[in-house]
């Protein structure tokens, strides 16, 4: 049952993290743009549905992190120093991009396009720290 206990959580960190910076990837490098092309009127009104649409993956994508991230960190104990140094730094871009994640859900966000764009670039930045803290282990 450990095995299967330890893929499942790997499974569900992997697809929830795809899920929030795709979805936001996909938010500002496709819809951003085709919003732009578009009348004001009917560009809010697309991007409020949009937006609303998303918030319930967003949701469904933080507690699957939160879940499965806690599980991998009380079921791996004995790290680095430099380890839990790298771990704090990528869990305080998390909630980064958590917060982010959910303001950009709101209604009539006029920032929501600069906001995806900082909220990228710390997911970016956390797959690499995520990818090194893999190599370190």
């Amino acid at each position: 049952m450990g095995d299967a206990l330890f893929v499942i959580m790997r499974w569900l960190h992997f697809s929830s993290m795809a899920t929030l910076i795709g979805g936001l990837l996909y938010g500002r490098l496709v819809m951003t743009p085709a919003i732009g092309s578009v009348s004001p009127e009917a560009g809010e009104a697309l991007a409020g549905k949009a937006a609303g649409a998303y918030r319930p993956m967003v949701l469904a994508a933080v507690c699957g992190l939160i879940v499965s991230g806690m599980y991998n960190i009380l079921t791996n104990p004995g790290h680095t120093v430099m380890y839990h140094m790298l771990l704090g730094v990528k869990l305080m871009l998390a909630l980064h991009v958590f917060a982010v994640a959910f303001l950009i859900t709101a209604p009539h966000n006029p920032r929501r396009a600069r906001m995806m764009t900082g909220a990228i670039i710390s997911g970016l930045i956390i797959l690499a720290i995520a990818a090194y803290l893999r190599r370190i282990f």
